[in-house]
């Protein structure tokens, strides 16, 4: 489906919200082997995505797919424990469902992870970047959730992204790492479309085009995010190294993937923690984009 009705997302949010006991505000999208952050909410509503109408399924391995309303470091949250994916075979509307359902829940905020191949050279596995920016690679080729007639309830046909990333969420986010001696990087995501690993040329194409990292998520969600008028922080954990050389006789699989994410969990819970402790209230004259 290239364009959801505005009353599949209505419906959604209407079943969602009578379990609520609290108003969330702010919204998380957990990438692979970071599930068990949602351990950390504490008051937990779980509603698994098969009880959510017009709400996709995930397929992926790591990705359990449960929402999870309660609270953490004193804010109301809304976790996905578990996203969707372009390769699964949705379209990019579907993919970005929950993040204008969690608009009309009065999310304004969504702080988003991945996990990620390093394309910048200084980059190791294990290292977390904060997103500063985003390279949409199936958005540029027209694969866009904003394609069709707009969606007016939630933002304008013309939509800014210069400051995708929040900046002020950026600039707590590295004030958090180092007050916890934590070592974290900043730079560029690049979202391609998945499922398959990138190729050596690939990944020195994706370097030359200023791509620091590179994963199969994010930013589709990201730029509904934008276009809905909320703030965003992004991180993402850096699983591999990706491959420039077909000679490289190393080897990146999915399981590597989700047990490295397993190690990087604390650090990076660390870090939401403190950002979600000191996390300013919502300011409309950060965000570039208002429903019409």
């Amino acid at each position: 489906m290239d364009h959801i009705p505005e009353a599949h997302y209505r419906e959604a949010a209407t079943a969602i919200q009578a379990r609520l006991t609290q108003q969330p505000t702010i919204g998380l999208i957990l990438g692979s082997g970071l599930g068990a952050l949602v351990d950390e909410i504490e008051n937990a509503t779980v509603i698994t995505y098969n009880e959510i109408p017009h709400w996709p399924s995930s397929t992926v391995m790591g990705h359990v797919g449960r929402l999870v309303i309660g609270d953490f470091e004193g804010n109301s949250v809304v976790a996905m424990q578990g996203r969707l994916h372009f390769y699964e075979g949705y379209t990019m509307a579907q993919v970005t469902l929950p993040v204008r359902v969690m608009r009309l829940l009065g999310i304004n905020t969504l702080v988003v992870t991945n996990a990620a191949g390093g394309l910048n050279a200084s980059f190791e596995a294990g290292d977390i970047m904060v997103i500063e920016d985003h390279i949409f690679v199936p958005g540029l080729a027209g694969y866009t959730p904003l394609r069709g007639p707009n969606a007016d309830l939630f933002g304008p046909r013309f939509s800014i992204h210069t400051h995708s990333y929040t900046p002020s969420l950026r600039k707590l986010a590295h004030k958090v790492a180092q007050a916890n001696d934590i070592k974290i990087c900043e730079g560029v995501y690049v979202g391609l479309s998945g499922p398959a690993f990138e190729t050596p040329a690939e990944v020195r194409m994706l370097r030359a085009w200023g791509g620091d990292a590179v994963g199969m998520s994010t930013a589709p969600e990201v730029l509904v995010a934008c276009h809905a008028g909320m703030r965003v922080l992004g991180f993402s954990s850096i699983t591999n190294v990706s491959l420039d050389s077909t000679a490289a006789q190393d080897e990146v699989t999915h399981e590597d993937v989700l047990r490295l994410g397993q190690q990087i969990v604390p650090k990076l819970a660390t870090i939401i923690r403190g950002v979600l402790r000191e996390m300013p209230p919502y300011d409309p004259s950060e965000i570039e984009n208002k429903p019409e």
